[in-house]
C-alpha cells in the first residue's frame, strides 16, 4: 500500500496525473465503445432507431445519477483513506458502498422496468420511435446492476491508484460486445433479429460479465482493495455517514440528468430530424468529453488522496495543472470537431442528408466552447476529492437549471433560431458556469476540508469491531 501511495503523493504532478489519467480516458474511451458501436450499428436501422436511442439515454442517465452520489462518496473516502494509509477502512468502506450501491440498483431498475411505457409516452415520443425505445429501455433497466457495479468498482481502484486493470477488462467485454451487436440486432441463424432493442441485450451481456470479474477482483485483494465478508454486514454509521455525503452528490448527477431529460422533451417537440440530429451529436460530444472526464477522475482520486495524507498544497497545484490541460486538450479537440463536423455526422448517419445537415450545425455552434467544459470539470473534481459535495451539486443545478434549459427554452421558443437556440444554449452557459466555478475554486474554502480526522467515530467503531473479532479468534 506504501508503495502504490507514495508514487501518487510525492514527484512531478504532471507525471502522476498522467499516470492515472491516461488508463483512466483509455478505459473510458474503450467504455464509451458500446455506445459508438450501438450508435453504428443502429444507424443502419434508420433515423428513427437513431431517435429510439436518443430518447432512452436521458432516462438511463438519471436512474444513474439517482445512485451515483453512493459511488461518489464511497469512492472519495477510499480515496482519502488510501492517502491516510488506513486498510481496514478502505476495505471496510468499500464493501459496504457495493452493497448499498446493488441494493439501489436493484430497486431503480425494476421501478424504470415498470415506468418505461409511460415515461415514454409522457416524453411525447413519436409511434416510429415508441417501441425500440421501449425495449431498449426496459433491457438497460433490467442491466442497471451490473453497469452500477462495474461503475463503482472502477471508482474503487481509481480510489487506490490502480486504474490499468479496468482498461483490460472494459477491452474484452468491448471486443464481445462488438461480436454480439450485429447478431441480436439483425438477427443471425437462431437468434431472431431484435433491432434496437438487440444492441441493449449485447450490452447488458458483456456488461455483466465485466461485473463478475470486478467482484472475483475485490474478493482476491490484489490490487489495494482486499473484501472480506464481516465488511458486508450493514454498518449503520457508514451508512448514515455515506448517505450525509452522498445525497448532494445525488442530487447533483440527477439534476444533470433530469436537464438532459426535460431537455430532450424540447428537442422532441422540434420532431425526429431534430432528435436523431441530437443523439448523433451527443454521441459525438460523449467521446470528445473522455479526455476530460478521465482527467477530472485524475485529478480527482490524486487530490483525495494528498488530502487523505495532508499534502493541501499538493492538492490546489494538482487541480491547477488539471484545469489548464483539460482547457487546451478540449479546445484542440472542439476545433477538430468544427472542421470535420460533417464527416463525423456522416460515420454515424450515412444515409440521411437531413441528419448530416441538421448535426453538423449542432456540433458546430457547440464545439468550440468545449475547452471552458474541460477546465470546469477538473475544478469541479476537486471540490468532490474534498467532499465539498453540497458546493458541486449547486454548481450543477445553476448550470442546468438556471442557465442551460432557460436559454434553451427561450431562444428556441421565443426568437426565430427555433432548434438552433437548443444548440447556442450550450457554450453561452458552459462560458458562464466555469467563470462561477473559477470564483469559487479560487475562494479555497475546499482546502479546509477533510473527511478522515484521526478522531472519526466510523473509523474508531470499525476499529473496534477488527479488534474484537481478532480477539474472538
Amino acid at each position: 500500500m506504501r508503495t502504490a501511495s507514495n508514487k501518487l503523493l510525492e514527484g512531478p504532478i504532471l507525471k502522476s496525473l498522467l499516470t492515472l489519467a491516461i488508463p483512466i480516458a483509455l478505459a473510458n474511451v474503450l467504455q464509451a465503445a458500446y455506445q459508438l458501436i450501438d450508435a453504428f450499428w443502429v444507424g443502419r436501422l434508420g433515423g428513427s432507431a437513431v431517435a429510439a436511442v436518443s430518447v432512452s439515454t436521458p432516462i438511463m442517465f438519471l436512474s444513474i445519477g439517482l445512485g451515483a452520489g453512493l459511488a461518489i462518496a464511497g469512492s472519495t473516502l477510499v480515496a482519502q483513506y488510501f492517502g491516510a494509509r488506513n486498510q481496514h477502512m478502505v476495505d471496510h468502506v468499500a464493501a459496504q458502498t457495493l452493497l448499498m450501491i446493488v441494493i439501489v440498483s436493484v430497486a431503480l431498475g425494476g421501478a424504470g422496468y415498470v415506468a418505461a411505457p409511460a415515461l415514454l409516452r409522457l416524453m411525447g415520443v413519436a409511434p416510429d420511435v415508441y417501441v425500440g425505445a421501449l425495449g431498449f429501455m426496459r433491457v438497460s433497466f433490467v442491466g442497471l446492476v451490473f453497469n452500477f457495479f462495474f461503475f463503482m468498482f472502477q471508482s474503487l481502484m481509481r480510489g487506490v491508484g490502480e486504474a490499468k486493470l479496468p482498461v483490460y477488462i472494459v477491452l474484452g467485454t468491448v471486443i464481445l460486445n462488438f461480436v454480439l451487436d450485429p447478431p441480436f440486432i439483425f438477427g443471425w441463424g437462431p437468434i431472431p433479429a431484435l433491432g434496437v432493442k438487440g444492441a441493449a441485450v449485447a450490452t447488458v451481456c458483456t456488461q455483466s460479465l465485466a461485473a463478475i470479474i470486478g467482484l472475483i477482483v475485490l474478493l482476491r485483494g490484489r490490487y489495494g482493495i482486499h473484501l472480506a465478508w464481516r465488511d458486508f454486514v450493514p454498518d449503520r454509521a457508514y451508512i448514515k455517514r455515506a448517505f450525509v455525503l452522498g445525497f448532494p452528490a445525488s442530487i447533483e448527477q440527477s439534476a444533470r440528468a433530469l436537464g438532459l431529460t426535460v431537455l430532450t422533451f424540447l428537442i422532441t417537440s422540434f420532431g425526429t430530424l431534430t432528435v436523431a440530429a441530437y443523439g448523433v451529436g451527443s454521441t459525438v460530444l460523449q467521446v470528445v468529453m473522455i479526455p476530460a472526464m478521465g482527467l477530472s477522475m485524475a485529478v480527482s482520486a490524486l487530490v483525495g488522496q494528498n488530502i487523505g495524507a495532508g499534502n493541501i498544497e499538493r492538492a490546489a497545484r494538482i487541480g491547477r495543472l488539471g484545469a489548464w490541460m483539460g482547457f487546451w486538450i478540449l479546445s484542440a479537440l472542439g476545433v477538430l470537431a468544427f472542421l470535420f463536423a460533417p464527416q463525423l455526422v456522416a460515420f454515424f448517419v450515412p444515409n440521411d442528408p437531413g441528419v448530416i445537415a441538421s448535426g453538423t450545425t449542432y456540433l458546430r455552434i457547440m464545439a468550440l466552447s468545449w475547452g471552458l467544459i474541460g477546465a470546469q470539470f477538473s475544478m469541479t473534481g476537486v471540490l468532490r476529492a474534498s467532499g465539498n459535495m453540497v458546493m458541486t451539486m449547486m454548481l450543477t443545478l445553476v448550470g442546468q437549471w438556471v442557465l442551460q434549459f432557460p436559454l434553451a427554452y427561450v431562444l428556441a421558443e421565443h426568437t426565430t433560431l427555433r432548434e438552433r437556440g437548443i444548440w447556442w444554449a450550450f457554450p453561452i452557459s458552459n462560458l458562464l458556469i466555469v467563470l462561477i466555478t473559477i470564483a469559487v475554486y479560487a475562494k479555497g474554502d475546499w482546502k479546509k476540508k477533510r473527511l478522515t480526522a484521526p478522531t472519526d467515530a466510523l473509523q474508531d467503531q470499525v476499529n473496534t469491531e477488527i479488534i474484537a473479532e481478532e480477539g474472538a479468534r
